[in-house]
C-alpha cells in the first residue's frame, strides 16, 4: 500500500492524503492552508500528473467534512485542474460546504482583491459531482473499492472512513474528538483492523483536563472581564465550537441574570440553525430530546452583530469567525480592540503557524496584521481548549478501537508526532510512521484470503474448544463446573481450497473430500513468501510499557506475548525447545538480511543461540524471564527515542515471525 501526505504530512492545514491499496487511488481530503496566500495555500497536485489528466489517476475524492482545511481546494482541484470523477461526504458536509467555500471566495475576491480564485459557478459544478456517503452504509466505487463512514464527532456530519480494495484496507479519520460534548457525540469504530489507520495529531502530546473544569474557568474569565467594564472577543468558526460555546453562554446568562449584551457576527447564524434542525439525527441525545420542546440553537441571550457596534462603551461578548483570526470580521474586531487592557482575547481552538491568531498566542505584543499595517496587543490573551481534536488519550483509544496493522500520523506539528509516535509502538506493538509532505511511504501489507467455511468444520472447531474448555475447568465436589467466559476467538484447523475467480475459496474439514482425487500444485517458493513476506497483524497485544529516563536519553520498551504453541508449528520446532529463544534466533535472522538492520553483533556465529540481539545504538531484544501472571513465551522490545524510525523496522520484523 501507498501513502503521500500532499498537504498535513507533519504539518496542520491543507489536508491532502493519497492512498494507493488493490490497485485503487483514494484521495482523502482537498484542503486549503490558512496560513498562506500564495500558491503553498492549495495541496500540489503536480505530484500526481503534470499533464492534467487527474480523473484516470484518481479513482475517488473522499471529504470528511466541511472545514476549509479539509475540503478548501475541492473546487479548485475540480473545476480548475480537470478532475471529473466521483466525490464522497456525508449529507451535512454536502449541504454546508459550499455556504463555507462561498462565503471564504467573497473574502479573498472581494475584500482582499484575489484573483484567479474559484468563481460561485465552479462550487455549483463542484457540487454536481457529489455522491452522499450515509453513516454505515457501504458504498461501491466500483466493483472493487468499497468505502463505509463512521462517525467523528468533532463538527456536524464529520465521518471517518474506512476503504477497502481486494485483500487491502486503510481507516483515514479526518478530524475526530472521542469526547461527547454540549451537542455532539464521541467518535467510534469498529474493530475493522485495517491493514493501515491514518489519524490526526493536532494535539498528539496533550492530554485535557476534565470538561467540566474548562467549561467553569471559561465563564469565570469571561464574567470577570465584562464586570471590570471590559469586551471580550471569542474567535471561533461559524458551524461547530461556536454552537458549543453559544449554548454554554446563553445557559450562563439565564442562570446568573446577567443583562451584558452578547452578539455572534457570523451571518450564517440563521443557515446554521436551519442545517442543525435539518440533520437533528447526527446531535447527541441530549439534544434530540430537547428539541421536541425547543430547538436548543434558538439562543435567547444571543444577538446578531453589526460593525456599528464594535465602537460602542461599555462592556460586551462577541462571537467572531473564523476562528484563526487570518481574515473576517473576528480579525477587523481584534484590530480595534487588541491595544486595550481592559479587554479580553479567548481562544478556544487550534490556530496553524503563520495566522495572527498563531502569533498572539506565542506572546507577540506588535503584530502585523497585513503588509501595511501592524497592531498593539495590551489585550488578555487566554488559551482555552474548547477544540474538537482527539487529545493523545483519545487517539490511543481510536487504535485500541480499530486494531490497526500499522499506523501513519498526519495533520499536526513533527514535534508533537515524534513522541507519540514511540508511545503507540510500545503500547501496541505496530510499526508507526509520520511521512512529510511528498513524502512516499510504501506500507507491506498482509495477503489475507477470504474463504467460505463449511457448516461441519465450524461444528467440530466449537466442539473441540468445549472440550478443551471442559477439561481445563475447575472441579468442585466432583462436578465440573464449565467456564463462563464466552468464545471468542476458536482456532480453525482445515484445508483451504483457493477459487477460480468464478468460485470462491474454501476452508473444508479434510473428512469431506479425497485427498487423492486432488491435483496437486507445485509448493516451491511458497514457504520462503510466507515467512517473510506476510505483515503479520499483533496476536496477544501488549502486556506492558514502560518509559525510562536516563542520561538525558527517554527509552521505551514494551514485551510481546505470543502463542508458543502455534509459533513451534510453523516452524517445526520439537517440544524440547525454548520457543522464545527460537523466535529470537528467527528474528535475528532476517534482520541480518537488510543492511539496515544489521544486528550491532554481527561477528556472532550465523544460526548461535542469542540471549540479547543489539540493532544501532539503543535497540535491544531479548527473552524475559516468566512471571507468575503469565506463563506464555514472550520477547523484551526497547529502543531509545532517537531511533524510533529504525525500531518501526524491527516492529515490522519481530511482528511477521510471531504471528
Amino acid at each position: 500500500m501507498k501513502v503521500v501526505p500532499l498537504g498535513a504530512g507533519q504539518d496542520v492545514g491543507r489536508s491532502c492524503v493519497l492512498v494507493t491499496l488493490g490497485g485503487k487511488t483514494i484521495m482523502f481530503d482537498c484542503g486549503m492552508h490558512m496560513g498562506y496566500n500564495d500558491e503553498r495555500r492549495f495541496p500540489d497536485f503536480n505530484y500526481i500528473t503534470t499533464e492534467g489528466d487527474f480523473t484516470s489517476r484518481i479513482d475517488a475524492v473522499v471529504i470528511t467534512h466541511f472545514h476549509l482545511d479539509h475540503c478548501g481546494a475541492l473546487p479548485h482541484f475540480t473545476e480548475q485542474r480537470g478532475y471529473h470523477g466521483p466525490i464522497y461526504m456525508t449529507p451535512p458536509t454536502k449541504a454546508i460546504c459550499p455556504i463555507l467555500l462561498e462565503d471564504f471566495r467573497k473574502v479573498a475576491i472581494e475584500r482582499k482583491g484575489e484573483t484567479g480564485f474559484f468563481t460561485s459557478q465552479h462550487i455549483k459544478d463542484c457540487m454536481k459531482k457529489v455522491v452522499p456517503l450515509h453513516l454505515h452504509e457501504t458504498v461501491w466505487v466500483d466493483d472493487e473499492l468499497e468505502l463505509r463512514a463512521y462517525y467523528a464527532g468533532h463538527v456536524l456530519g464529520a465521518a471517518m472512513v474506512y476503504a477497502r480494495c481486494g485483500n487491502e484496507s486503510v481507516v483515514y479519520t479526518g478530524d475526530y474528538n472521542m469526547t461527547p460534548d454540549r451537542h455532539l457525540g464521541a467518535a467510534w469504530i469498529d474493530k475493522v483492523r485495517p491493514d493501515v489507520l491514518i489519524t490526526e495529531t493536532t494535539y498528539g502530546t496533550t492530554i485535557r483536563d476534565s470538561k467540566r473544569s474548562r467549561e467553569r474557568d471559561f465563564l469565570e474569565k469571561v464574567h470577570r472581564c465584562v464586570l471590570r467594564g471590559g469586551k471580550v472577543l471569542i474567535p471561533c468558526f461559524a458551524l461547530g465550537r461556536a454552537q458549543e460555546l453559544c449554548i454554554l453562554i446563553d445557559s450562563y446568562w439565564e442562570r446568573m441574570g446577567l443583562t451584558v449584551p452578547v452578539y455572534f457576527s457570523a451571518g450564517l447564524t440563521e443557515k446554521a440553525n436551519r442545517y442543525y434542525k435539518l440533520f437533528i439525527n447526527w446531535t447527541n441525545q441530549k439534544v434530540k430530546e430537547s428539541f421536541v420542546n425547543r430547538n436548543p440553537f434558538d439562543f435567547k441571550y444571543i444577538k446578531p452583530w453589526s460593525r456599528d457596534y464594535v465602537d460602542l462603551p461599555g462592556p460586551m461578548v462577541v462571537f467572531a469567525t473564523p476562528g484563526m483570526l487570518h481574515i473576517g470580521m473576528s480579525l477587523e474586531v481584534f484590530r480595534k480592540w487588541a491595544p486595550d487592557e481592559r479587554n479580553m482575547l479567548i481562544m478556544p481552538g487550534y490556530c496553524v503557524a503563520g495566522t495572527v491568531g498563531a502569533k498572539v498566542l506565542s506572546g507577540m505584543k506588535v503584530v502585523e496584521i497585513d503588509q501595511y499595517s501592524q497592531v498593539q496587543v495590551n489585550i488578555d490573551v487566554q488559551n482555552l481548549s474548547f477544540s474538537a481534536h482527539a487529545d493523545a488519550k483519545g487517539i490511543m483509544e481510536l487504535i485500541r478501537q480499530a486494531s490497526p496493522r500499522n499506523v501513519v500520523l498526519v495533520h499536526g506539528e513533527k514535534s508533537r508526532m515524534s513522541y507519540l509516535k514511540s508511545k503507540i509502538m510500545g503500547e501496541f506493538g505496530c510499526p508507526c510512521y509520520d511521512p512529510a509532505n511528498g513524502e512516499l511511504l510504501e506500507i507491506e501489507t498482509g495477503q489475507d484470503v477470504r474463504a467460505l467455511m463449511s457448516d461441519q468444520l465450524f461444528q467440530a472447531a466449537w466442539a473441540k474448544e468445549q472440550e478443551r474448555r471442559q477439561k481445563s475447568a475447575v472441579s468442585l465436589d466432583d462436578s465440573v463446573v464449565p467456564a463462563a467466559t464466552p468464545i471468542t476467538q476458536l482456532p480453525i484447523r482445515g484445508v483451504l481450497f483457493l477459487g477460480d475467480g468464478k468460485r470462491p475459496a474454501r476452508l473444508l474439514d479434510p473428512s469431506e473430500f479425497d485427498l487423492d482425487d486432488i491435483p496437486v500444485v507445485s509448493a516451491s517458493g511458497v514457504e520462503g513468501e510466507s515467512s517473510s513476506g506476510e505483515d503479520a497483524t499483533v496476536a496477544a497485544g501488549v502486556d506492558d510499557l514502560t518509559l525510562s529516563s536516563g542520561s538525558n536519553q527517554v527509552v521505551f520498551s514494551t514485551r510481546r506475548v505470543f502463542d508458543g504453541t502455534d509459533l513451534a508449528e510453523r516452524m517445526g520446532l520439537p517440544s524440547s525447545v525454548d520457543v522464545a529463544a527460537a523466535a529470537l534466533l528467527a528474528i535475528r535472522e532476517l534482520l541480518l538480511t537488510d543492511p539496515a538492520t544489521q544486528p550491532t553483533d554481527v561477528g556472532a556465529t550465523r544460526g548461535k543461540q542469542a540471549s540479547v540481539v543489539r540493532v544501532g545504538r539503543s535497540i535491544e531484544l531479548s527473552v524475559p524471564a516468566k512471571t507468575t501472571e503469565c506463563d506464555l513465551p514472550s520477547l523484551h522490545v526497547s529502543w531509545a527515542w532517537e531511533e524510533e524510525e529504525l525500531a518501526t523496522q524491527v516492529l515490522v520484523v519481530v511482528n511477521r515471525v510471531l504471528g
